[in-house]
């Protein structure tokens, strides 16, 4: 069975934050980090994992990260951010 990620990452060097969904974190992150040539996280790097949730559905997946997208969402995210 698949497993989905929803992931935050975070440029300490630029305050930004990402978030995104993947069945394979660690592909997903060396890609934000070293392998992508163009898109935003190629601007910020570098960038740090500051959560995760795991779903056992891709569709699950993708309403959490809409909702981490939307106002309250990004509250929630606002939170994490102000404890590191």
């Amino acid at each position: 069975m698949d497993e989905f990620v929803v992931y935050i990452l975070y440029s300490e060097k630029f305050n930004k934050n990402y978030t995104g969904f993947t069945s394979n974190l660690i592909e997903r992150f060396k890609s934000h980090n070293l392998l992508q040539t163009k898109g935003y996280t190629l601007k910020f790097r570098p960038w740090k994992v500051i959560h995760v949730e795991f779903f056992n559905s891709k569709s699950q997946a993708m309403k959490r990260e809409k909702y981490l997208k939307s106002g309250i969402g990004r509250e929630f995210i606002q939170n994490i951010i102000s404890t590191l």
